[in-house]
């Protein structure tokens, strides 16, 4: 017969005391109560591995640490292991490596990779702002959290914080916490985005509309007042050009001279300085070409930029040059901005001109589709643009001439 073992109790387990040698207290089931000669006490069980039936051993931890109740506890959950053909020794190991994983793979870490691998291509000013936006509204309250650990409701929380602050800035956060928790997903780092449905949860956003002037007679004494703007040259030149080319300020700005395309009567901008990530071409009407003319012996000489920044060739005009310049003409910010342009381009060409909207479009260099759902490609109109773009030129010439006659 089996030999049947009576279960220890919790007064057993304490007034153990050691001898010349060390013993065990067996509790069944393999359990048992290791007393070493040093008077310390450690639970231990004994078990067969499943598959080879080999002897093993399982440390459960030291007594007092770990009650004569837990270590029953962690004898059941052995056994449950061990009864679905699962070694306990290599499960605990297998834990604990997917411990440090989790330990390892906190959200900073994970976000940074996102940031190395989806945002490093980015234009400047996108990577400066995504960095700006981790740094100050997710990484102070996720830095450390294992990725996988947050849920809904601790991301809901954070982006609230920042929502107290801005809508925006927190409907932003919330939209680069769900690309980094993708990029995650598709890493196998994640299972799941705690921020996928959070936008619900957030106050809604009110569009603004940058101010933009877009009566024609209002535009005629813009371009009047510009016309007479004394400021430096490089100043002076990218006001000028910002209604002739209307693109984004950021793309004037970076404009660089092996950009223009003197003999195709063009700039031709590289898609890792637009937004949209696609080449893009401006053609050039004669004012502009004349404008660039002027100017080319002024910078070319000092370096890349077409518009270079008093502080040196090496970088470009100010974010707020042209800004400033219209400001110090009179048009503050909620009148107009240098976006405004852009905006100011687009009611005009379309209200007053009737140029075809996919090509005002396309020279705004948004996402343009065909009636097939394609896509335009960067050349696409380009005799049409440029016809429209003449057009545009000597409209603005016509209405600032129209507002010096009164």
């Amino acid at each position: 017969m089996p030999k049947i073992i009576k279960a220890l109790s919790a007064n057993e387990v304490k007034i153990a005391k050691s001898i010349e040698k060390d013993f065990k207290l067996a509790d069944g089931g393999g359990l048992y109560l290791l007393v070493k000669t040093t008077g310390a006490k450690y639970w231990r069980m004994n078990y067969k591995h499943p598959i080879t039936k080999k002897s093993k051993t399982l440390s459960f931890g030291v007594y007092p640490e770990v009650s004569l109740k837990r270590a029953r506890e962690k004898r059941s959950e052995a056994r449950k292991l061990l009864g679905v053909g699962i070694d306990p020794i290599e499960q605990l190991r297998a834990d604990k490596v997917a411990q440090a994983d989790t330990a390892s793979n906190t959200f900073k870490v994970v976000a940074d990779k996102w940031f190395d691998k989806r945002v490093a291509d980015k234009s400047k000013s996108h990577r400066e702002r995504t960095k700006r936006l981790l740094e100050r509204d997710l990484y102070p309250y996720l830095c450390n959290r294992p990725i996988n650990d947050i849920t809904p409701a601790e991301m809901l929380a954070v982006l609230e914080r920042v929502e107290k602050r801005t809508v925006e800035t927190a409907r932003r956060a919330r939209q680069v916490a769900s690309q980094i928790y993708r990029f995650a997903i598709n890493s196998a780092l994640a299972t799941s985005d705690p921020a996928a449905y959070l936008g619900e949860s957030l106050k809604a956003h009110t569009v603004k509309h940058r101010p933009a002037i877009t009566d024609p007679a209002e535009v005629g004494k813009l371009m009047l007042a510009i016309d007479g703007y004394k400021g430096s040259p490089v100043g002076m030149a990218a006001l000028k050009l910002s209604p002739l080319l209307f693109c984004r300020p950021g793309e004037l700005r970076h404009l660089e001279w092996p950009e223009i395309n003197w003999e195709q009567k063009r700039i031709e901008i590289p898609a890792a300085k637009m937004k949209m990530r696609e080449d893009h071409i401006i053609p050039l009407a004669t004012q502009a070409i004349e404008m660039l003319r002027e100017l080319q012996p002024l910078t070319e000489r000092r370096g890349k930029y077409v518009f270079p920044s008093v502080k040196g060739a090496s970088q470009c005009l100010s974010e707020n040059g042209v800004r400033t310049a219209l400001r110090t003409l009179g048009f503050d910010n909620e009148t107009m901005t240098p976006h405004g342009f852009r905006a100011m381009a687009r009611t005009l060409l379309d209200e007053v001109l009737s140029e075809r909207i996919e090509h005002i479009e396309q020279q705004l260099a948004h996402a343009v589709k065909d009636a097939n759902g394609r896509a335009y490609n960067r050349t696409r109109h380009l005799p049409q643009r440029a016809e429209m773009m003449q057009r545009w030129a000597d409209y603005l010439d016509v209405l600032k001439d129209q507002a010096r006659c009164g």
